[in-house]
């Protein structure tokens, strides 16, 4: 019997990470907010070290550590939202709460129609509609297919990453066969904005980072870009051709033959590592 912990619990399933986040901010609320208000040239883990310390404290975290990780989400989602337009004779503008939709937003590039917060539940759900479905990709690419019983349960359990933040209980689809017409209406609604593929590229052409990761940003962009549907490896301006997608081919074979037999340490080494920092943080802070 496979669960959610069997599936998380793989490291190999941050290869899908660039995926996930392409396929975010192919929403336009969430590209221009990121466009916003993060920094992947100068910055490129922290979106990654956000994420997985989120993702492994909601699977395998106590219920305090749990609580904190939302804590600290929420907390760093607070200012991310769009300006709304100032009312008629006042140049200054109201700054809208938790609750509130905003109705504008204006990037360096000037002002735009897309409404951003980082607290809409839709958003959040989407956001964790794509962790669900880049990390079955991923495992079921590397390991076997799960069983329909394992599938339905592993998707039961990734309800937990939008549940814990703002996305009520109700809002995850209530099976696979509904996510499936839930992720095909999303993905028919994406658009990559200018916004977006600006974040693509400092994401996947970091200007500064440590020497491993500059040393593994071809694999990482191949893994990426190989992960996209054709629509939106358009949509985003990358290249593909059958030599690339050879190249990816072998990766993910090289991959699945090697990883498995891996012992379990190694497998979970981030999540260890990950939960440990978390560890560390909360006793500091205490």
């Amino acid at each position: 019997m496979t669960d959610l912990g069997d599936v998380a619990r793989e490291g190999v399933l941050i290869a899908g990470g660039g995926r996930a986040i392409l396929l975010q901010i192919a929403d336009p609320r969430i590209g221009v907010a990121v466009a916003a208000h993060s920094n992947f040239s100068e910055r490129p883990l922290d979106r990654l070290n956000g994420t997985l310390s989120f993702v492994y404290a909601q699977v395998f975290g106590s219920e305090e550590e749990r609580r904190e990780t939302a804590r600290r989400v929420n907390h760093a989602h607070g200012p991310v939202h769009s300006d709304p337009p100032p009312r008629r004779g006042s140049h200054e503008a109201e700054t809208p709460g938790r609750d509130e939709s905003p109705t504008s937003s204006h990037t360096a590039g000037g002002p735009h129609t897309v409404a951003y917060n980082a607290f809409d539940a839709d958003a959040q759900l989407w956001v964790a509609a794509t962790l669900y479905d880049t990390a079955i990709q991923m495992f079921e690419r590397i390991f076997e297919p799960l069983s329909p019983a394992d599938a339905e349960r592993v998707y039961q359990g990734y309800a937990v990453l939008g549940t814990a933040l703002q996305v009520p209980e109700g809002a995850w689809p209530t099976d696979r066969a509904a996510f499936q017409v839930y992720w095909a209406e999303r993905m028919s609604e994406l658009t990559v904005t200018p916004e977006a593929r600006r974040v693509a590229a400092d994401l996947l052409h970091p200007r500064r980072g440590p020497i491993w990761l500059k040393a593994g940003m071809p694999l990482a962009r191949l893994v990426t870009v190989g992960l996209l549907d054709d629509r939106l490896r358009e949509a985003f301006g990358f290249r593909w051709s059958r030599g690339r997608q050879r190249r990816f081919d072998a990766a993910m074979r090289m991959t699945r033959a090697i990883w498995p037999r891996l012992p379990r340490v190694i497998r979970t080494a981030p999540r260890d590592l990950y939960l440990r920092r978390l560890r560390v943080s909360r006793s500091s802070a205490a």
